[in-house]
């Protein structure tokens, strides 16, 4: 954010920035959203949830990249596969039909 964004609606230009993260995104999916400089944003039980989470998998990539520089990123089908089958409108896996609705 510029240094007038942070003056003048900073709170409005923080939400501005994350709107356009979600821009073409389901935010439904996305349990949390981290803000440079900034914790989490949710409510405040699954803030810290998240945010314990968050350290977590920050902490397993910097083990990765220490220990392979040259790590790349997970394929995106795979990606999308894992998430999908719990999360996409054909999910199978995770929950029971009941469950689903």
């Amino acid at each position: 954010m510029t240094e007038a964004e942070i003056r003048n609606g900073y709170e409005r230009e923080t939400g501005n920035v994350i709107v356009e993260t979600f821009r073409d995104t389901d935010p439904m999916h996305i349990p949390g959203v981290l803000v440079y400089n900034q914790a989490p944003f949710n409510d405040p039980h699954d803030a810290v949830h998240n945010a314990v989470v968050l350290e977590e998998c920050a902490k397993m990539a910097l083990h990765t990249y220490a220990l392979n520089p040259a790590a790349q990123p997970m394929d995106q089908a795979l990606l999308d596969k894992h998430f999908l089958r719990k999360h996409g409108a054909n999910a199978y896996y995770g929950q029971s039909t009941a469950e689903r609705g």
